[in-house]
């Protein structure tokens, strides 16, 4: 459940970030700097040709769905939602570093609406490591 709510809560911060990038919205509110407009304005905030927001929402989406699945009483004992959360989400969180270190190093320019999504990205992957750690291992 708590991976549900934390997916839920990305996927409405990653849709903003696309709303904004798509020009549905007016400026970021972002406090008193203009980083979030730089680093949403800059070269990297497209990755393969699609912007890195509708990525967020592709993938909280994904593990929002999964998260709801493994709530089914056919998956609930199951190990597979638990290991496919915490797969999809370490992969987020790699992906969460790149862009981190590109703001950092590159950009010279903070987001904080993407420190916020990497911080939701980090609490999925540590409470489907949690539940991996919770759950029986199969027997052999």
């Amino acid at each position: 459940m708590a991976a549900a709510v934390l997916a839920l809560l990305g996927l409405l911060l990653a849709t903003y970030l696309l709303l904004h990038r798509l020009g549905f919205t007016g400026p970021l509110i972002c406090g008193s700097s203009a980083s979030c407009d730089t680093v949403q304005a800059s070269r990297y905030a497209a990755f393969l040709g699609i912007p890195v927001a509708a990525w967020g929402v592709g993938g909280y989406a994904t593990l929002l769905a999964v998260a709801l699945a493994g709530l089914q009483p056919q998956w609930a004992e199951r190990r597979e939602p638990t290991l496919w959360l915490a797969i999809l989400s370490g992969l987020g969180v790699a992906f969460t570093a790149y862009l981190t270190y590109l703001e950092l190093f590159v950009i010279y320019a903070v987001c904080r609406w993407c420190l916020a999504s990497g911080g939701i990205i980090v609490a999925v992957f540590g409470v489907s490591l949690a539940g991996l750690r919770r759950e029986k291992a199969p027997d052999s």
